[in-house]
């Protein structure tokens, strides 16, 4: 694999591998009729796992994003920079705006609260002491997300944003293999969300990149 830590002054690029955290990333970009440059791992074939790939993130995860030299990973983060850095899109609330606050809290909440403690649930872990637990327990943690959505429509009342790709995305992926309860509120928000047009296109270019590295896999096998 070439150098993958040169990008042009002002482009933007993508590192991203079908069926992992970065398809929210690419959905985001596409909500925001982004320009970017795609850089597709194939995990199948453990890219993000060679040198190249951890001189960009040295964890070996994707989303990660470059732009003007900067490098951004964690999902959250980047969901924050790139709806900031397209404010036209109207993804995200302006400083200032009274619903910044929330909107940067929900998105906060998703990475600090919600996934330590699935992934805890998942793996059959109990939480930390609540003193320490970055989440307390999960019947808490997760009863805050179903009232902002029993509220709904969207996670900001009445106004799609930025922190709606991130979380419609991650629910259906949690609710598909039955992660969080199938409550329906959390079912109907998962239906309104991914529902639209670009959440769709993405996935239909993420089914053949999926299919493509399947394929590349296979014929690994057979020729080794």
């Amino acid at each position: 694999m070439a150098d993958l830590t040169t990008t042009p002054r002002g482009n933007l690029v993508l590192f991203h591998s079908p069926n992992s955290r970065s398809v929210g990333t690419r959905i985001l970009l596409e909500e925001l009729g982004a320009p970017h440059e795609l850089r597709v791992l194939n995990m199948k074939a453990g890219e993000q796992r060679k040198a190249p790939y951890l001189a960009v993130n040295p964890l070996g995860k994707v989303p990660a994003i470059l732009h003007d030299g900067a490098l951004v990973t964690e999902q959250v983060a980047i969901v924050i920079y790139l709806a900031d850095l397209f404010p036209e899109a109207g993804l995200t609330p302006a400083i200032g705006d009274p619903l910044r606050g929330p909107y940067l809290r929900w998105i906060a909440y998703y990475g600090s609260c919600f996934e330590p403690a699935v992934v805890d649930r998942a793996m059959k872990r109990d939480p930390a002491p609540a003193a320490t637990s970055p989440y307390g327990d999960f019947d808490t943690m997760f009863g805050v997300v179903a009232e902002a959505l029993r509220k709904g429509p969207y996670l900001l009342d009445d106004r799609f944003s930025a922190a709606d790709v991130l979380w419609g995305k991650a629910l259906e992926w949690m609710v598909q293999f039955k992660l969080v309860p199938e409550l329906p509120e959390v079912t109907d928000y998962v239906a309104r969300v991914c529902s639209r047009p670009a959440f769709a296109r993405i996935a239909a270019k993420d089914a053949e990149l999926a299919a493509a590295h399947e394929a590349a896999a296979a014929a690994e096998a057979r020729a080794s």
